[in-house]
């Protein structure tokens, strides 16, 4: 029997949480140990997975399949297309980056790490399963944890933005199931297999009205505009780790579950309705880069910039080609890596300054100068300089969006004008503006913000370093030589481009 390595992937998060429970609360380096060689296990399988696929062959790889409740038609079923390959690894080197940005978590740190670990193996599960009925369990395991962690984690109005965020994706999730349900009678086969429903002849009126209940119910999670208002929220009083798996993965499985369903098993209502998408994603990349330009708060401006960004993912969804397409799901890639950098970086920040407001910081670069120089290259990414990896995914978005919509596509532009602006001005601001503190304490007094010790006001430790050259490692790998995960994400989006009637 062959050794069921997808699920393996998701069961090593799993095992950690298990793990942790058997450990007392006082045995904090341990508990740090187990969440950070689980996770580095995980990204290990990953990156195996990225290189032993075979992007020639294409199509579902390292498939599992066994019954579960058969008179219902559901399976265990989980599997690999070129799409999941590239999602899965990001979710590995989220999950890893974060575990290290958390190294110094003082606050019931046990239940910390089994929060965050039991969100990952949600997220895990989701980017692995094509039976619906198993997709949908595990995305409520991704979704649900995120209350805890930022309502007692948190900081400023924690409880608020937990609430917000919970009750939007929730009724996300509450579309999503309708929708699922639907596709499920509709297609008079007793069977939640992926496989089987795309070969489903749904009605063409049955698929106008179920596609916005689906795309709107994963959209919410991928902060489609205007259902949007929950994330600058989340993100801002999320902490470090969790913002950055919020921001880097979680946005993520929103946009896959866009693609993966609706997109995929309703190309009629796809065809209708993806032209208002695109106008849509007008609004999240120029009213999101507008967001970010106006914000003080570095947390804000990296949350509003995030929603702007996931206009891209959406708009290179709604062209219905594969050039587009691609680029979207290289974006995800992207913008996952680039977030969750910006994250770990503000949070960093924060734990030497104990001040997010940029007003009341300036001229950083001489005293953190290796921080400095990570988020100098994380602005440059996000603005799209060539050599990092916006540059390939924006490039590819807006080369398929201008084949479906030239008018649309060109306002689209104008948000990396804006996001040139903003990116440019805080890293002037920041760092190489005129030193200031306002908040009444010295730099070297600055709280960390993981606990109550005080620490110098000194550059990256060992853990951060390595923490954010794992995630600058691979926006330069991706900025430098796209092409093999271009190849990667071709192999799978190609069979829905064609289905959807694009190229």
């Amino acid at each position: 029997m062959r050794f069921p390595f997808l699920t393996a992937i998701y069961c090593l998060p799993l095992l950690a949480v298990l793990i942790i429970f058997c450990f007392p609360a006082r045995c904090r380096v341990a508990i740090r140990m187990v969440a950070l060689v689980s996770s580095v296990a995980a990204l290990a399988m990953t990156v195996l997975l990225f290189f032993w696929y075979d992007r020639v062959a294409g199509g579902l790889q390292f498939v599992e399949k066994v019954p579960w409740v058969s008179t219902l038609g559901i399976s265990y079923f989980v599997g690999v297309n070129g799409i999941n390959v590239i999602l899965l690894l990001l979710t590995g080197i989220i999950i890893t980056a974060g575990v290290l940005a958390s190294w110094e978590v003082a606050h019931r740190q046990k239940e910390f790490f089994i929060l965050l670990l039991t969100l990952t193996t949600g997220v895990f599960g989701v980017f692995m399963s094509w039976n619906l009925f198993l997709f949908f369990l595990f995305y409520e395991v991704a979704v649900l944890p995120m209350y805890l962690l930022i309502g007692i984690w948190g900081t400023g109005r924690k409880e608020y933005a937990a609430m917000k965020l919970t009750l939007y994706l929730m009724a996300g999730s509450a579309l999503i199931l309708a929708g699922i349900l639907g596709l499920y009678f509709a297609a008079g086969q007793r069977s939640f297999d992926l496989d089987l429903l795309e070969k489903a002849a749904y009605d063409p009126v049955f698929q106008r009205v179920f596609f916005p209940i689906l795309f709107v119910g994963f959209g919410i999670l991928a902060a489609l505009w205007p259902f949007h208002t929950w994330s600058p929220d989340g993100h801002a009083s999320a902490p470090t780790a969790v913002s950055m798996l919020h921001a880097g993965v979680l946005m993520k499985l929103g946009a896959y579950g866009c693609l993966l369903v609706p997109m995929t098993l309703l190309p009629d209502g796809a065809r209708f309705w993806l032209p208002m998408v695109a106008l849509l994603s007008v609004v999240n990349i120029v009213y999101g880069s507008l967001g970010a330009t106006a914000q003080k708060d570095l947390k804000y401006i990296v949350a509003y910039s995030s929603v702007s960004h996931m206009g891209i993912v959406m708009l290179g969804l709604s062209s219905m080609n594969g050039t587009g397409i691609g680029g979207a799901v290289l974006q995800m890639f992207s913008h996952g890596i680039m977030t969750g950098l910006f994250f770990a970086l503000v949070g960093m920040i924060y734990g030497r300054t104990h001040t997010r407001m940029v007003d009341e910081q300036g001229g950083l670069a001489s005293r953190i100068p290796v921080l400095a120089a990570f988020f100098v290259l994380t602005g440059l990414t996000s603005l799209g300089l060539p050599g990092l990896s916006g540059f390939p995914a924006e490039l590819a978005v807006f080369i398929g969006a201008f084949r479906a919509y030239p008018v649309v596509t060109v306002v689209c532009t104008t948000g990396i004008v804006i996001t040139a602006f903003y990116v440019l001005r805080l890293l002037q601001r920041l760092f190489f503006g005129v030193r200031r503190n306002t908040n009444g304490a010295a730099f070297g007094d600055a709280k960390s913000a993981f606990g109550d010790a005080k620490s110098a006001f000194g550059d990256a430790n060992t853990v951060e370093f390595i923490a954010l050259a794992l995630l600058m490692l691979f926006i330069l790998a991706v900025g430098l030589y796209p092409m093999p995960f271009v190849r990667v994400i071709g192999s799978a989006v190609a069979p829905i481009a064609a289905r959807l009637g694009g190229m």
